[in-house]
């Protein structure tokens, strides 16, 4: 059972040298070229949040309701909009791996996987230091309470579920480019399905479980508890995200062991 998943961690593993070199060719082709270099990667997303904390709790204040984890609004959507694009970047950068490596997946029997790894590892690369960074700058809001231990592992689940729905949509492009535009656009929704923007209490409650359908609801949910509640994650959180490596796992499985004759052609 799941022989085809196995095989494809062992040969993750075995090459483990060779995705960390093409990782780290994958950040510096980022910036290659530029005068800030590896600044680059990282300024973006650190503007973003910056400028959500000028424009919502500097300039106009705003607050949240009855309910919300924090009043602020800026403080509150930092924590949800940096794993938010972290999950995009990932997703978007590992489902295109497979397309962008095909002609060299012609020349070379290089596992494909290694490709998806490659790409979504080097998007944890660039965002792991700004989610440390947004910890440390939000711990002393509840004095560095116990919970904030919780947070590598909440990261790391959120990793897995990228690389593993990653690595499924790479599949489905390689056989279908349109998974590709489906994506995009349902990306740019999703963040109106999930409690990036807003509180999971202010959805209405006979709706709520269709934000649980979203894969980074429950690793959002998470860091708000820890962040700025200093609470530990409830756990709906962790079986929710275990759920979800779950059915991923599965379904990749089921994709590799179809797909792998054809999928080199298919690219």
């Amino acid at each position: 059972m799941l022989h085809a998943f196995s095989n494809e961690l062992r040969a993750v593993w075995s090459a483990r040298s060779l995705v960390w070199v093409l990782t780290r060719r994958e950040v510096a082709a980022r910036h290659a070229g530029t005068a800030a270099g590896i600044v680059w990667p990282y300024l973006q997303p650190l503007l973003t949040v910056a400028a959500y904390y000028l424009v919502f709790d500097v300039v106009f204040a705003m607050r949240l309701g009855e309910g919300a984890p924090t009043h602020a609004v800026g403080t509150f959507l930092i924590v949800g909009a940096l794993p938010w694009m972290a999950f995009c970047d990932g997703l978007s950068r590992g489902m295109n791996s497979l397309l962008e490596a095909g002609g060299l997946l012609h020349k070379n029997p290089l596992p494909p996987v290694l490709f998806v790894v490659r790409s979504v590892l080097a998007s944890a690369v660039v965002f792991a230091p700004l989610l440390l960074l947004v910890a440390l700058a939000y711990t002393p809001l509840h004095q560095f309470a116990l919970p904030v231990v919780s947070l590598p592992l909440l990261a790391l689940l959120q990793w897995v579920i990228c690389m593993l729905l990653a690595y499924v949509l790479a599949i489905l492009a390689a056989a279908l480019r349109d998974t590709v535009q489906m994506v995009g656009f349902l990306l740019s929704v999703g963040i109106y399905l999930s409690p990036v923007l807003f509180p999971i209490t202010l959805f209405p409650e006979r709706w709520r479980w269709v934000l649980w359908l979203n894969p980074i609801t429950a690793p959002v949910q998470g860091y708000q508890q820890i962040l700025l509640q200093g609470a530990w994650p409830s756990a709906s959180v962790w079986w929710v995200s275990m759920a979800w490596c779950a059915l991923l796992v599965f379904v990749l499985n089921t994709l590799i062991e179809r797909s792998r004759d054809q999928l080199v052609d298919w690219l």
